[in-house]
């Protein structure tokens, strides 16, 4: 869970009884009917559980060189995101990446060629691309809000380029204003009709506990109904309310609109330090009854070494999955 997340709940949690009403964008926008020209995204999953298994760049943000990631600690060894396909075999012999935005030190074609052939080199492959947009798809200023679309369809385009079947895009929040479903929907429909015109899938995780409620995710899917828009539900994030029915309530819902990856971790550091921990094989069999066939990214939260906590979560996937 990124600090954005953090700072969003603290701040709607103040505004929570403020409504807004922005007629101009919402007027005429009913549920979407079913798209029955969208072409349905057709992944070859693997079905060996270690070719399911992918490494998120997020645990390693410590590590990682990038004007973007703040979190850089010049006391550990510094490593571009190039390098991290490589290492990712090296220590887990794990073939499957999942490289945050943040985390790539820059979007121009020669490094992104260069990124590619990297992990075609390792013998990898990027399976998602986690994007932290910062502009708000139901801000009420209509230009943030082609911002926030245009922004989307940026790394879309990234996407076809590192071969990434998918990217997660965060929804940001807009002050002073609460979470809005039908404007929320009206952007993401534009950024699903352009993953599908370019076979990337676009995926909303329950990260941020108001403006990523899962049960709101579900609700913007549901109301898009687009097959280019799913869930990636996150094991953990939810039970950051300190609530753990709500939290295996919201993992399932968000498991039933998933697809192609979701998020495995046994705990999470909220505010303070407080860790959260969670029932791993309940969570797992949540995962499995939903009949999910996707990607099982490991996203170290706990704390300590990425690396021993990385294998860790690497272990538990192997004996639940």
């Amino acid at each position: 869970m990124t600090d954005i997340s953090r700072r969003s709940f603290l701040r709607w949690s103040l505004v929570a009884g403020t409504a807004a009403t922005i007629a101009e964008a919402v007027s005429g926008v009913a549920a979407f009917a079913s798209d029955s020209n969208a072409r349905a995204p057709h992944i070859k999953f693997p079905t060996a559980v270690r070719d399911r298994i992918a490494v998120a760049s997020w645990p390693f943000r410590a590590y990682i060189e990038s004007s973007e990631n703040k979190y850089r600690d010049k006391s550990l060894p510094a490593m571009d995101l190039k390098e991290f396909a490589a290492n990712v075999v090296k220590e887990f012999n794990i073939h499957n990446i999942e490289p945050l935005s943040s985390h790539f030190s820059s979007t121009d074609k020669a490094y992104l060629n260069q990124f590619r052939e990297a992990v075609d080199k390792a013998a990898s492959h990027v399976i998602n691309i986690p994007v932290d947009g910062r502009e708000s798809f139901y801000d009420p200023d209509p230009a943030a809000r082609k911002r926030a679309v245009d922004y989307a369809k940026k790394w879309i385009d990234i996407a076809t380029v590192l071969g990434s079947p998918s990217i997660r895009y965060h929804i940001a929040g807009a002050d002073n204003v609460k979470p809005d479903v039908q404007l929320t929907a009206a952007g993401l429909r534009q950024v699903a009709e352009y993953g599908a015109d370019k076979n990337v899938v676009v995926n909303l995780e329950n990260d941020d506990l108001v403006t990523e409620d899962a049960f709101f995710i579900v609700k913007v899917i549901e109301r898009v109904n687009h097959p280019y828009l799913h869930a990636l539900p996150d094991f953990c994030n939810s039970m950051q309310t300190g609530n753990a029915d709500f939290n295996y309530r919201a993992v399932n819902a968000m498991f039933h609109h998933a697809y192609n990856i979701c998020h495995v971790k046994d705990s999470e550091v909220g505010d303070g330090g407080k860790v959260f921990r969670i029932d791993v094989p309940k969570t797992f069999g949540i995962l499995k009854a939903s009949g999910f066939r996707g990607y099982c990214s490991m996203e170290w939260e706990g704390g300590g070494s990425p690396y021993d906590g990385t294998r860790k979560l690497i272990e538990y996937t192997l004996k639940y999955l």
